[in-house]
C-alpha cells in the first residue's frame, strides 16, 4: 500500500462506531461469518485450514507476528462496511481535507520561480476531488495517480485559490511526502 491508501485505510478505521474484535477467537469467526468456510479465511490469511480450525477452537492463541498482522488487516478491511459507505458518500457531497508536509514542484511561467520546496499544508478539497480520490482507488490506482489527484486539488484550492491568482501555473506535483493524513 501506498501513502495515499494508508491514509484513506486511517480515515476510515476513525469513522467506526464500534470497535473491531479484539481477541484472536473473536476475529476468526468474524471471518468466517464473513468468508463462510475455513478454506477461505485460510486462502485470506496465507495460512493452512487445519490452523484457521485451531484458532477458532482456542487451541492456538498466539500466531507469529506477519500472521496476525494479516489477519487484523482482513478483520479491519471488512469491519462496518455501511459505516465506510456512508463516511465515503458524506464526503463525496462535503468535501474532504488533506494535511501534509510535501515537496510541492510545479510548472509556471518564465520569470517566476518553480523551485519544489517543502510546505506544510492543510487544505479541504471540494468534493468532486474527494469523488475521484475515492473512484480511482476502487478502480485499483497506483499511488502516484491518486497523489496527482490530490496535487490537482491543491493547484486549485491553495496554490490558484479557486481561480483567483497564478493562473500561469501549470502543473503541480506532490514529492517526497513526509506525512499525508485525510479526514472525511
Amino acid at each position: 500500500m501506498g501513502e495515499i491508501d494508508d491514509a484513506i485505510e486511517r480515515a476510515d478505521r476513525e469513522a467506526f462506531t464500534r470497535q473491531p474484535p479484539k481477541t484472536l477467537q473473536a476475529r476468526i469467526n468474524f471471518l468466517i461469518k464473513q468468508l463462510k468456510t475455513t478454506k477461505a479465511v485460510a486462502a485470506e490469511i496465507g495460512v493452512s485450514q487445519r490452523s484457521v480450525e485451531r484458532y477458532r477452537k482456542g487451541e492456538r492463541k498466539h500466531p507469529p507476528k506477519d500472521i496476525a498482522a494479516r489477519i487484523d488487516d482482513a478483520v479491519r478491511r471488512r469491519w462496518q462496511p455501511q459505516v465506510r459507505k456512508r463516511r465515503r458518500k458524506q464526503a463525496a457531497t462535503t468535501g474532504i481535507t488533506v494535511e501534509t508536509r510535501a515537496r510541492f514542484g510545479y510548472t509556471a511561467p518564465i520569470g517566476t520561480t518553480d523551485d519544489g520546496r517543502f510546505r506544510r499544508l492543510t487544505v479541504r478539497l471540494p468534493a468532486h476531488y474527494a469523488q475521484r480520490l475515492f473512484d480511482a482507488r476502487d478502480a485499483g490506482a497506483s499511488d502516484q495517480q491518486m497523489r496527482q489527484i490530490i496535487a490537482e486539488g491543491f493547484k486549485d484550492i491553495y496554490f490558484q485559490d479557486g481561480g483567483n491568482r497564478a493562473m500561469g501555473l501549470s502543473d503541480v506535483t506532490l514529492n517526497d511526502i513526509d506525512y499525508l493524513d485525510l479526514d472525511y
